[in-house]
């Protein structure tokens, strides 16, 4: 047997996917498995935000072409990265254990969100960091930073910036790690629906592909991120919109805990709050009408893409 994975040509893209690689090998002694590298839109366009040119779907298109075409079986995404809406065709055919879900700041001098000076440059390609930095700090300028991981970590390291906020996760998976300054308090900022979680995407209509996937799935963390993901469906967001979520999941008792965050460009009006119950995708829904009768709506209509 024989699986191709579509992969990204970031070194996280091609790590994330060579560990699932590994890992379902292990799992299945004898499975032959190889990488097709695509570029993506995303990875071409780098000198303007996100949200401007389409949004974090922009990484994800050309990879599920692919499959959609037959050309691959599976293709690795970073899941907070994905829509939450699949293409017609396509599934999330594993979920695997989820690894750290927090934001990490980076500076060359040493700064932490407190100590940053005033008028202090962060940059970061995402609203939702950039909104909950300014509901901290609201004397800080947020700038955006494009590029890959290694890119990013460099403009910081050089002193472009005073500090930078990426997503833990992939600093851990490529032992990039040491050079975090400060691990953000979940308390502090939460993360983006799904972050820290990889998401194996595969044809609907495949029968083989899910059945030897599942030897990675982690029900768990599925549950968790299903949470996540519907309160950002609920809302009638996108990847790109200031919305942050973050489930737990007692083993014991097997009741999801879901805390979600709306929040302004400005970080001054935002709508946090917390729900518990046992089904995700309704969890996620009814905590997201809930932010809506708080106001939430409100604050995402404000939205401007600059």
């Amino acid at each position: 047997m024989k699986l191709t994975f579509a992969t990204r040509p970031s070194a996280l893209a091609r790590r994330q996917t060579q560990w699932v690689i590994a890992a379902l090998q292990k799992a299945h002694p004898g499975l032959v498995c190889e990488e097709k590298v695509i570029i993506t839109q995303g990875d071409k366009i780098l000198d303007k935000p996100l949200p401007e040119i389409g949004g974090k779907g922009l990484f994800t298109q050309e990879l599920e072409s692919e499959l959609l075409n037959g050309r691959v079986h599976c293709a690795v995404h970073s899941l907070k990265d994905l829509p939450v809406e699949n293409p017609v065709g396509l599934t999330i055919g594993c979920i695997p254990a989820r690894a750290e879900v927090r934001d990490a700041l980076i500076s060359a001098r040493g700064y932490t969100l407190t100590t940053l000076p005033t008028n202090a440059s962060i940059g970061t390609s995402s609203l939702r960091r950039a909104s909950q930095i300014l509901s901290l700090r609201p004397d800080i300028k947020t700038e955006s930073l494009r590029g890959n991981i290694d890119t990013r970590l460099r403009k910081a390291l050089d002193g472009q910036y005073d500090a930078i906020i990426l997503a833990g996760a992939g600093l851990t998976r490529l032992d990039l790690d040491q050079h975090v300054t400060e691990w953000i308090p979940l308390d502090l900022m939460l993360p983006a629906p799904g972050q820290g979680a990889l998401a194996i995407q595969c044809r609907a209509d495949d029968q083989t592909t899910p059945s030897l996937l599942a030897a990675l799935e982690d029900d768990s963390t599925r549950k968790c991120v299903t949470a996540e993901r519907a309160f950002l469906s609920g809302l009638g967001g996108g990847c790109s919109v200031p919305v942050a979520a973050y489930a737990v999941i007692s083993d014991q008792l097997s009741v999801i805990s879901l805390t979600g965050l709306v929040i302004s460009e400005d970080g001054k009006k935002a709508v946090k709050l917390t729900g518990q119950g046992v089904d995700a995708s309704q969890l996620g829904n009814e905590l997201a009408q809930q932010a809506i009768a708080q106001g939430a709506g409100d604050i995402l209509k404000l939205i401007t893409i600059h």
